[in-house]
């Protein structure tokens, strides 16, 4: 691969599937969780207003939690990725 971004896999939560034609994980490039989201929105254009929010650029939606090599993320949209990790959105529990 000639490409120096590394390549991601990201699980999705079944209701976001449809709009990765109902794949359960897909592949993205990027060396941060923001290009790997930007990359998503490249291939699958609607995706990323699914995942961050428009009113906190910096920040994964409320309703969605991301797990990057099995941790939740501390540096937001910072957090990095390389070629052999996994990226899981999963919908936040709600708690009370």
């Amino acid at each position: 691969r000639s490409s120096s971004a590394a390549v991601a896999v990201v699980f999705l939560p079944t209701a976001l599937r449809k709009y990765v034609g109902g794949a359960a994980s897909v592949q993205a490039a990027g060396a941060t969780l923001r290009q790997a989201i930007e990359a998503l929105e490249a291939d699958y254009p609607g995706l990323r207003e699914h995942l961050i929010d428009p009113e906190l650029e910096g920040r994964v939606i409320r309703s969605i939690s991301a797990i990057v090599d099995g941790e939740p993320i501390d540096l937001g949209l910072r957090t990095t990725v390389d070629e052999h990790s996994e990226i899981h959105f999963i919908p936040a529990i709600a708690g009370g």
